[in-house]
């Protein structure tokens, strides 16, 4: 097999993809927990787990066992066989290993979830005030911004870190690309990386980007001054599922914030909104580019 056919379908939208199978199943448990009213205490009790537990679930942000899937149906009320048996089988697929599998030791689980959250949106629109977008970022960039967090990590290592960022911008191409929407602030491109030859081979990767149908960039002049992601940068995915809400998600240091309740997505789906408003058009954001690499 081939290593397009053996990742090519993983790699794009995968209605069968295990991150998109695990957060099937967290919706449908937590919508059978609100109607019974069980609060995610009473719910984490019965599976012998915390309510925070509970959550995970909810969200798919972890794997399921088969037993607490089976508890919590029992205790949500769903006895029939013929209706436990959908969810279970669910929860045995949506256990299977991603694509990312063979990175693990790179990658830390809280990463992991949002990597399987992005090859399964349909779209992503995202802001940035530091660095380029890790879809949109050119190999010797990503090298670089790599290297900040990694400073004593052999070239090896490296090289897999960035082979791991190469392949997940394998969602831009294809049948079932990836649209993509960044809002960039301008102290990313003028934010000096890897010395002036990546920066210009990142701006130029940028333009021929942009080139494509799929993917939009904007940037967020200094001239504009204050603007409404003074808060920092954040995600937000979008999934073809009708059952599966935005994610909103927040990088840290160490960590990562999801946040998929409607009236906390909604409130960053209209910041994004005016960000799209107050920063410079796709037209004059490609000539601001051109610029860049002309002087």
């Amino acid at each position: 097999m081939s290593a397009q056919s053996a990742e090519g379908s993983i790699l794009g939208y995968s209605p069968g993809s295990p991150t998109v199978l695990r957060i099937l199943l967290g919706t449908q448990l937590r919508r059978l927990r609100t109607e019974r009213g069980i609060s995610r205490e009473d719910a984490g009790y019965a599976i012998r787990a915390s309510h925070a537990k509970i959550s995970r679930l909810e969200l798919g942000q972890v794997s399921f066992k088969q037993r607490d899937v089976a508890d919590l149906l029992t205790l949500y009320g769903v006895t029939d066989p013929a209706e436990r048996a959908p969810l279970l089988e669910l929860a045995e697929q949506a256990n299977a290993p991603g694509w990312w599998h063979k990175y693990g030791d790179l990658l830390p689980s809280w990463f992991e979830v949002y990597i399987g959250l992005e090859g399964a949106a349909s779209t992503i629109r995202t802001y940035e005030n530091q660095f380029v977008p890790g879809l949109l970022q050119a190999p010797g960039y990503a090298r670089a911004v790599i290297r900040l967090a990694h400073d004593s990590a052999p070239s090896e290592e490296l090289d897999r870190r960035v082979a791991l960022r190469t392949i997940r911008q394998q969602r831009l191409a294809g049948d079932n690309a990836l649209t993509l929407w960044a809002v960039i602030d301008e102290a990313v491109v003028r934010r000096m990386l890897g010395g002036p030859d990546v920066m210009r081979a990142q701006i130029e990767h940028l333009l021929e980007m942009t080139a494509q149908r799929n993917v939009t960039v904007q940037v967020m002049p200094f001239e504009r001054g204050g603007h409404a992601a003074a808060g920092g940068p954040f995600s937000i995915l979008r999934f073809p599922e009708r059952d599966l809400p935005d994610v909103v998600y927040m990088e840290q240091l160490t960590s990562a914030l999801y946040l998929d309740k409607p009236a906390e997505s909604e409130h960053y789906v209209q910041v994004m909104d005016r960000l799209s408003v107050q920063a410079d058009s796709p037209a004059d954001s490609r000539r601001f580019l051109e610029r860049l690499i002309s002087m």
